[in-house]
């Protein structure tokens, strides 16, 4: 994560044989090399947890201070050519290409990061100018930095509508990542130089992270890493590498004047270190395609849950987040393949009003209906629906329910299969005033999955998730499957089974073939 690389070069760094990501491992540390990185820390608090400036102590290119309670993200912008050769290599044959990661548990936003994903790891991949994805590659690395993770090639991504929107990727994966253990660990042995305690610290760190983003396209020709981590007391203590830019702020919500709905305005201290005396005290607003909405839901499955569970939605308010505009709700889902939807199913207008549901806006291609789960590559499917909101008078709880189904699973000793299920972003799409422009935000993610179906003047209001204690944003539900303890018993029970059977018409057809013959000779006896 930080400033240095160490590997013994064949030739003179970058080159042909410059050692790959995945051969690091193979290296000696010899070598280091200098990354010239873009490095921002935004801390955003609550107004009575400021701090004075004058606490601060702004030395050179450090700036410490006392602990604040806030929470904080780090963005690393890196050039191309400052990263390993086999990365490079992989990024220049991408358009573009998106990781995102959300952890599994409920989590307040107080910044102006209110967008939300389905909790787990999600890829949104256009590929290069050939236009053929290099899934192989791709999984290989994904399997690499993030643990055993069910992709194995081009096969194992769905693909996008981006022939109708224009400003979404070509191609989907979804894995379902309960944390970042894994990277962590691959960071720390493989991109931080040995005995480099800050690199290390910042990997490990990487543990406790509410999200993960890595973003990277052609045009901009550089990598964003961005990391969030939850509204907590934070260490206020920050150095930065020479060969580094290095900005940080201390923010918190304000309203300037002229502020309009779809902006936020934010107030606090920058401070670029090693070019400032001291923080300055800034006051600006920024346009913002995501936002908070003041409502909360819960998703769980009825029960009995069967193999055609119903996932019911839990909405706490049916009033919009914004007057006059036209808003709708819309709940989005990513589906690993142990369950899909049927979009025939969902297409029948009544059915779907008997749900509390409006329409199908939106299914990823293609999702066979029987096939079972051991026999497919594909990760699973998203879809989009928007959901029938009560009216705005009756502002109480209210529930949706969306059907879905399971697919046969592999046999287990026991009978049954745990399967994780995501909770699903459940969002308010309001469409913005004529002549609104959103300029490039500074804190806003792109490419989420769902931001790609709809038009450039859309503003989502995020409706918060909320489990109840001690639950996670994902939902186990047990699959009954062939049991491997009884299936010999069944094997046996089938075969006998099926070899009475066959006596049982052999025996017959002997009976008839012995009776007409009986009465043939009856016959011929009659005639002398």
């Amino acid at each position: 994560m930080d400033t240095y690389i160490t590997y013994i070069f064949p030739c003179e760094y970058p080159c042909d044989k410059s050692p790959r990501t995945f051969d690091i491992v193979d290296y000696r540390l010899h070598r280091l090399i200098p990354y010239k990185m873009r490095h921002r820390i935004t801390f955003f608090h609550k107004y009575e947890n400021g701090v004075e400036p004058t606490s601060l102590k702004l030395a050179g290119r450090s700036l410490s201070g006392p602990d604040i309670i806030a929470e904080r993200e780090d963005r690393i912008t890196l050039a191309l050519e400052e990263l390993p050769a086999e990365i490079q290599e992989l990024l220049r044959g991408c358009q573009e290409l998106y990781i995102r990661w959300q952890k599994p548990a409920a989590f307040d936003i107080i910044g102006p990061w209110s967008s939300r994903i389905p909790p787990g790891l999600h890829v949104f991949y256009t590929p290069g100018n050939s236009g053929k994805p290099d899934g192989e590659r791709l999984c290989r690395l994904f399997r690499t930095a993030f643990g055993p993770i069910d992709c194995t090639s081009s096969e194992s991504f769905t693909k996008l509508p981006n022939d109708r929107f224009s400003h979404s990727t070509a191609y989907q994966f979804y894995h379902v990542l309960n944390d970042l253990s894994h990277f962590s660990t691959y960071l720390q042995q493989y991109i931080c130089v040995s005995g480099h305690s800050e690199c290390e610290a910042r990997a490990q760190r990487l543990v406790n992270a509410n999200s993960i983003d890595l973003s990277y396209d052609t045009l901009s020709h550089v990598v964003k890493v961005s990391s969030l981590w939850p509204h907590e007391q934070q260490p206020l203590s920050i150095d930065s590498h020479p060969d580094h830019r290095a900005e940080v702020g201390i923010m918190m919500p304000d309203a300037p004047p002229h502020l309009e709905a779809h902006e936020i305005g934010v107030t606090g201290l920058l401070t670029v270190l090693g070019e400032d005396s001291k923080p300055a005290p800034t006051l600006f607003s920024f346009p913002s395609r995501h936002k908070h909405a003041d409502s909360t839901f819960s998703s769980s499955f009825l029960s009995p849950t069967g193999l055609h569970p119903a996932m019911q939605l839990r909405i706490s308010s049916s009033k919009p987040p914004m007057e006059g505009p036209y808003c709708s709700l819309h709940a989005y889902l990513t589906l690993p393949r142990t369950i899909f939807a049927d979009r025939y199913q969902l297409g029948d207008e009544l059915f779907l009003s008997s749900k509390n549901l409006t329409s199908l806006r939106y299914i990823s291609q293609p999702v066979d209906l029987e096939a079972p789960d051991y026999t497919m590559k594909l990760w699973g499917s998203s879809i989009l629906l928007e959901l029938k909101a009560p009216g705005a008078k009756d502002n109480e709880p209210w529930t949706a329910e969306i059907p879905l189904h399971l697919r046969y699973l592999s046999p287990a000793r026991n009978g049954y299969k745990d399967i994780n299920v995501p909770w699903p972003a459940v969002f308010w799409a309001c469409t913005a005033e004529d002549g609104t422009k959103f300029s490039n935000s500074p804190f806003d993610r792109v490419n989420l999955g769902y931001d790609g179906l709809f038009g450039p003047r859309t503003l989502f209001w995020h409706v918060d998730p909320k489990p109840k204690a001690g639950e996670n944003l994902y939902q186990k539900v047990q699959v009954p499957v062939l049991d491997l303890v009884r299936a010999n018993g069944i094997s046996t029970g089938t075969a006998t089974v099926v070899l009475m059977g066959f006596l049982f018409v052999v025996w017959k057809l002997a009976t008839v073939c012995l009776g007409t013959r009986r009465k043939e000779k009856g016959r011929k006896r009659k005639k002398w």
